[in-house]
């Protein structure tokens, strides 16, 4: 041993140079760890709270509203147009004037870049109608019965790399001769029109009364591609207790027609087979005294907007019952508006509209949110209305040429409160429901962004996790700290703690590519193995207590355990290996089919492997914190109670437990936090289908998982990212919430049971 000097092994005398040398020095020491210590927790308060502040700041443009912003204002000599259209760009304006006049001109200035008079013929226009947004189409009806399909298109060129130059026109997809849609030569009312590729359907109602559906479709010589014919066919719905039609839709994919009459009655047919129209459904779509005054497709031809007399807007969508059978729904309602709609104007690429009404208000809504993001004056008197594709524009034309173009800016209409959190009722479904599909193949997908079901996944998991690790981490700290013997401890506890070492990531691999099917494949004897492991271990300690007294004192007290493990590993064996006969036995030969036949849905990845997996996680957790705190407790309180007459058992079980209460509270809440943020394990040991259903047998997604899935193709801004964001706020607040309740209840138990 190396010798120690005399300074060293001698204490200084009181006030001597070395003294007060050492003391000098010990107090920069306690001054260096104190401001140390200070400044590291500082710091890591500082670290959570910017956290939570960057969380909150991406977050929060979620739940603001729309604004709007006037671009420009001019007077036009284009008068009465019939519709309007923006382009994507907000930037070329169209106006079709209902005497035949098409005009495109600068969204900004109400320069004319182009203009193009129709091939009329001398015929006498009737009717003026726009199909879908997304094809460009309209046409115009004639008095004579016959028909114009015009379509605009816009041809974008960047001649010097870098300016952008549009240059529109108007094509005719059936070429510029009327077609004839009604042999009578009857004049056309109303007139619906969809045209996509090679085919196009005409809705018409005559001056007669009565409704004409004819279809074109063009057949392309395979040999030249220039040399086409056009086949016709035309049918005619009989229009039996109708009264006078104000309104004809017909769906951009030409399946479905829906009409609407002046009693406030709409007609839903199913047209897929011209020669065959089904009418599926009347329905008394307004209360009596009110109209039907406006009438459109919300984007994807499954939602119809129906604008009233008395300002509101109702949607309606075909829901399938059990018996296959459609039939329509009023799903939801907006009424922010008083005066009758006049214009309905679709979003393009989102579940959105704008409204107009009579007086000039607009109103901006988002279906699938159910919010009403905007409703101010806009103009003075009935105008016509384009939103642009993207939007993000609109123009607006009253009948004397006044001209108004507005930048709009609406970023994230599609969350509120209600469509992350509630049922919402979502288009080809048949009932509301708790839904997570954030993408879609395609482009007339409502995305659906309910957290309740990742929330409720993660509780799921959590849930399985807990009822696995707590038993065993608290009864295994129990006996490692209160009756093991020293030597064994020093294996067990620091062999238990490495297992914390382990990545989670080999944990959930393993989970997911070995230990899922072991399952699946021995189902019986997991379960087997589940109910014999206790009763077994209860059985052999009550064997052991009838074995002979020096039989029991050959093994050292404190090392009863080393008994279990041979028993353990016999049940295992036993369990496994009976597993087969077991299933053919009582399930047919196969469990998880047997289960599916009453029932119980059965994935390969489910509640049952994330519990057993992600339980083993958390055991080195709860057990590490939960044996430091019972072997803690002062010695002085155990001999006490044993020396006044109670047995071990009692002195663990009412001075121990109590007085270590705080620090195994503690180590389980650590241990819930634990599994409520665990992310690799839930992701590779489950399906991570976002479903609620309690059931072992199925899988979940959690709020972490999905945030690990689905953060790496979220575009950047996007509400699909800004909800991602929410979800790990979510998360972070219910970790903050559960630890200040956990230190909340820890100091009352440390305070109730500190005078033992």
């Amino acid at each position: 041993m190396q010798e120690q000097t005399v300074e060293d092994s001698v204490l200084p005398a009181p006030g001597s140079k070395v003294a007060n040398r050492r003391r000098a020095w010990r107090e920069v020491k306690d001054r260096i760890a104190k401001y140390g210590v200070a400044v590291g927790g500082i710091s890591v308060i500082l670290a959570i709270v910017l956290i939570f502040f960057y969380l909150l700041y991406v977050v929060m443009p979620l739940f603001q509203g729309a604004s709007l912003k006037t671009e420009a204002t001019y007077h036009s000599d284009f008068k009465q147009p019939a519709f309007l259209s923006l382009n994507e760009y907000n930037t070329v304006a169209m106006a079709v004037e209902a005497s035949g006049m098409v005009r495109f001109f600068d969204a900004k200035t109400g320069k004319t870049m182009t203009e193009t008079s129709l091939p009329l013929a001398g015929k006498t226009i009737s009717t003026v109608s726009a199909g879908a947004a997304t094809t460009g189409v309209f046409s115009y009806g004639f008095n004579d019965g016959s028909a114009l399909v015009i379509k605009e298109k816009y041809k974008v060129t960047y001649p010097t790399g870098t300016q952008r130059v549009i240059v529109p026109e108007v094509t005719y997809p059936l070429g510029e001769k009327h077609v004839v849609i009604d042999d009578q030569g009857k004049s056309i009312s109303l007139l619906s029109v969809q045209s996509y590729e090679d085919k196009t359907t005409f809705i018409a109602y005559t001056e007669d009364k009565r409704l004409i559906l004819k279809r074109f479709e063009k057949e392309v010589d395979f040999l030249d591609d220039t040399q086409f014919t056009i086949n016709e066919e035309k049918h005619e719905i009989p229009l039996t207790d109708v009264s006078d039609l104000t309104q004809v839709k017909l769906d951009v994919d030409q399946r479905e027609l829906y009409l609407a009459d002046d009693k406030g009655f709409i007609y839903y047919y199913d047209v897929q087979q011209l020669d065959k129209p089904r009418l599926i459904q009347k329905i008394k779509a307004v209360p009596t005294g009110v109209n039907i005054t406006s009438f459109e497709f919300l984007t994807g031809g499954i939602s119809i907007l129906v604008g009233r007399s008395d300002g509101q807007i109702d949607q309606w969508f075909p829901v399938r019952d059990k018996d296959n059978n459609y039939t329509l729904h009023n799903v939801r309602s907006f009424n922010a508006q008083s005066s009758p709609i006049i214009a309905i104007a679709p979003e393009q690429a989102r579940k959105g509209f704008l409204t107009l009404d009579k007086t000039g208000q607009l109103g901006i809504y988002h279906t699938t949110a159910h919010r009403t993001l905007l409703v101010e004056p806009y103009v003075d008197s009935e105008a016509v209305i384009g939103l642009s594709p993207r939007a993000n524009g609109l123009i607006s034309m009253t009948d004397n040429g006044d001209v108004k173009l507005l930048d709009i800016r609406n970023e994230h209409p599609d969350i509120s409160w209600h469509s992350l959190w509630e049922k919402v009722w979502y288009e080809s479904r048949d009932q509301p429901e708790y839904i997570w599909q954030s993408s879609s193949a395609s482009n007339d997908f409502e995305p659906k962004f309910s957290l309740t079901p990742l929330t409720f996944g993660t509780i799921k998991a959590a849930f399985y996790a807990m009822l696995v690790a707590v038993p065993l981490a608290i009864m295994g700290a129990i006996f490692t700290a209160y009756f093991m013997s020293p030597r064994m401890r020093s294996f067990v506890k620091p062999t238990i703690e490495i297992m914390e070492a382990l990545p989670t990531v080999i944990l959930g691999f393993l989970a997911g590519l070995w230990l899922a099917p072991l399952v699946e494949d021995h189902l019986p004897g997991v379960f087997t193995l589940l109910f014999m492991l206790p009763v077994m271990i209860i059985l052999t300690a009550w064997g052991w207590t009838k074995l002979p007294k020096a039989w029991r004192e050959r093994i050292p007290d404190g090392w009863e355990p080393a008994v279990l493990i041979p028993i353990v590993l016999l049940v295992g064996y036993v369990s496994m290996a009976t597993s087969g006969a077991i299933e053919l036995w009582l399930f047919d030969g196969n469990m998880p089919q047997f289960l599916n036949d009453i029932g119980i849905n059965y994935d390969q990845r489910n509640s049952l492997v994330v519990g057993l997996v992600m339980g083993f996680a958390v055991i080195p957790t709860i057990f590490s914190i939960t044996e430091d705190a019972i072997f803690g407790v002062p010695k002085h309180l155990t001999i006490g109670s044993l020396a006044l007459g109670a047995t071990p058992w009692q002195t663990m079980t009412r001075v121990v437990l109590l007085t270590a209460s705080p620090g195994i509270f503690s180590a389980v809440m650590i241990g819930l936090g634990r599994a409520v943020g665990e992310t690799m394990i839930v992701l590779m040991a489950t399906g991570n289908t976002p479903i609620m259903d309690f059931n072992i047998f199925e899988g979940f997604r959690a709020l972490s998982a999905n945030i690990a899935v689905e953060m790496p193709e979220a575009e950047v801004a996007s509400s699909h990212y800004r909800v991602l964001f929410l979800a790990a706020l979510v998360l972070f607040l219910a970790t903050f919430v559960l630890n200040t309740v956990a230190e909340i209840v820890r100091q009352r138990l440390r305070n109730k049971y500190s005078s033992l």
